[in-house]
């Protein structure tokens, strides 16, 4: 049996698909907080225990017989302290892992680890001592090493149909790969009907191509056939705009960190090869994902 968690997030929803058309012979289990969420055709396919993948008695049940967990933290932005919103989240999980015998956990985390910056990167740094809690489990453990979404410039929709700008607080020449959220949820798929793995390491999630955001806004342009540019935001106003949307100030502060890391080189520890590369190009995601979005 396989556990998925957040079956109604960017990755999950994915693998879930994924898994209900490839898993032939294996059961699925979802935990989510409300199944209502979940299509009624997914409901009728599926293992569903409602509720908190982090409180210990909904782990405890769903762990109970399964073989395989994918495992996604979902992001608090109220928190005030992110070792409590990452490793303090996952420790009834952790315990549970061991409790009921699970083998094999994919978890979704990020590049960064043995960089200069890795300590100090905020939601990422808190990401890693994650991965290395449920390491310490003695599971056989994967953690997808994702750098930054493509879909999340999904968020920045309004902003570019209307003004045609998208912003970061990246330089703009700097290059950094990024994935599609399908792709990673592939990755994630393999991993967990394929089972032969064992220990813990990582996966690096890398996407086919390294593109600054100088790069994104040509392709954009030339997809969605009309201008669009990038404007850098100061890391000072991202700060002050997430700490006026009322986020909790570990959030905020763990956020600015991690996109000054990510500005410093976090994502450039990883080299691109066959097994590192997945192949949504920006391009075909611009395409396939952000011009239907634009011209909704």
């Amino acid at each position: 049996m396989i556990v998925i968690t957040t079956p109604t997030g960017d990755i999950g929803s994915r693998l879930l698909d994924i898994l209900l058309r490839d898993a032939d012979g294996e059961d699925l289990r979802v935990i989510v907080r409300d199944p209502a969420k979940l299509p009624a055709a997914v409901r009728e396919r599926v293992d569903v225990v409602a509720g908190s993948h982090g409180d210990p008695e909904v782990v405890d049940r769903a762990f109970t017989g399964a073989d395989a967990v994918f495992w996604v933290v979902p992001p608090d932005p109220g928190a005030t302290d992110l070792e409590a919103a990452f490793s303090g989240f996952t420790r009834p999980a952790a315990q549970a892992f061991t409790d009921r015998g699970v083998g094999h956990v994919v978890g979704v985390s990020a590049l960064g680890r043995g960089t200069p910056v890795a300590e100090r990167a905020g939601l990422v740094t808190a990401s890693l001592a994650m991965d290395d809690l449920i390491a310490d489990t003695g599971v056989a453990y994967r953690a997808l090493a994702n750098p930054s979404f493509m879909d999340n410039l999904l968020r920045q929709v309004d902003a570019i149909r209307e003004k045609g700008v998208f912003t970061d607080t990246v330089a703009p020449d700097r290059k950094a790969p990024s994935a599609a959220t399908r792709d990673i949820a592939a990755v994630a798929a393999r991993l967990l009907l394929d089972r032969s793995w064992t220990g813990a390491g990582e996966v690096p999630v890398l996407g086919p191509e390294d593109l600054s955001a100088t790069d994104m806004a040509r392709i954009m342009s030339e997809v969605l056939g009309r201008p669009v540019r990038y404007e850098r935001q100061g890391l000072d106003e991202l700060g002050g705009t997430l700490s006026g949307y009322g986020l909790g100030a570990g959030f905020v502060q763990g956020m600015v960190d991690m996109m000054r890391a990510k500005d410093e080189g976090l994502d450039a520890g990883v080299r691109r090869t066959p097994e590192t590369a997945t192949p949504t190009t920006f391009a075909q995601w611009c395409e396939e994902v952000l011009k239907p979005a634009v011209l909704a």
